[in-house]
């Protein structure tokens, strides 16, 4: 019988699992990234296979960055769209502190931005006691922005991993494991921007991978900061005030224009 690996937490919110379970499923595309398979899943856990993992290389990342290009090529009805399989709201943050948000499905990526991920993040950050007059003003001001240039507009919404930090990334020998999705319809850069947050391993041969099957332009600086704020944000709602000077540098760097030529 083979290994596998649980994941387990008696008081998950309602379907948590289930969605999780769906988004991995979702993300499993033809000649897309290796996928971690469900093994079985409950209201209270998540079985696995077991990966056994093996030091980051080089040529597994450049294959990685191809497949993630492969992935992103695939088209959802809307920016913020969930796995049909799901259908339900949307979870974001770790096993120990997960977040469930409405899973609105939006035509534009600005109105996504605004409604779906800055003005949840406000609510939350005010909740946790984190908003003061000066993040809120940066955080509308950024809305602002953002609507009013209505940024990547005609630009399809596509499959995102939605959480793909450096730990959802399970290195083998031969290639890059998924596990952990928040998976849901979005710009390729949310991804992107999540590899270079906490610095992914041979992040360089990532990106070269992805380009070399992408004809997506590389993000600009602003751009990753653009598409880092909610994630930090919710590091800040979720571990506390050690992460609102690394938030306010992130705000300073989105609010740069963009050029949307």
């Amino acid at each position: 019988m083979s290994r596998t690996f649980t994941k387990h937490r008696a008081d998950a919110p309602p379907g948590f699992f289930a969605c999780e379970a769906a988004g991995l499923d979702w993300l499993r595309v033809a000649d897309g990234p290796r996928v971690a398979q469900v093994r079985g899943v409950s209201a209270s856990e998540l079985q696995l296979e077991f990966v056994n993992s093996q030091p980051p290389s080089p040529g597994a990342a450049f294959d990685f960055g191809r497949r993630l290009a492969a992935l992103h090529s695939h088209v959802t009805p809307g920016f913020g769209s969930v796995p049909p399989q799901w259908g339900g709201n949307w979870f974001f943050g770790p096993l120990q502190a997960v977040f469930e948000l409405p899973a609105t499905a939006y035509e534009s990526w600005a109105e996504f931005f605004v409604r779906a991920r800055l003005q949840p993040l406000e609510r939350l950050l005010a909740e946790a006691g984190h908003l003061d007059a000066q993040l809120q003003t940066a955080l509308g001001e950024l809305g602002e922005q953002v609507g009013a240039q209505q940024l990547y507009d005609g630009m399809p919404p596509v499959r995102v991993h939605g959480d793909l930090w450096a730990g959802n990334l399970l290195w083998t020998a031969e290639d890059v494991v998924l596990i952990d999705p928040a998976a849901h319809g979005n710009h390729p850069y949310t991804d992107l921007a999540m590899l270079e947050l906490f610095g992914a391993s041979h992040l360089s041969e990532i990106f070269a991978g992805y380009a070399a099957r992408s004809k997506l332009a590389a993000p600009t600086p602003t751009e990753i900061a653009l598409h880092q704020v909610f994630p930090i944000g919710m590091h800040l709602v979720i571990f506390g005030a050690g992460y609102r000077s690394h938030l306010e540098q992130l705000l300073n760097i989105a609010t740069a224009p963009i050029d949307n030529s």
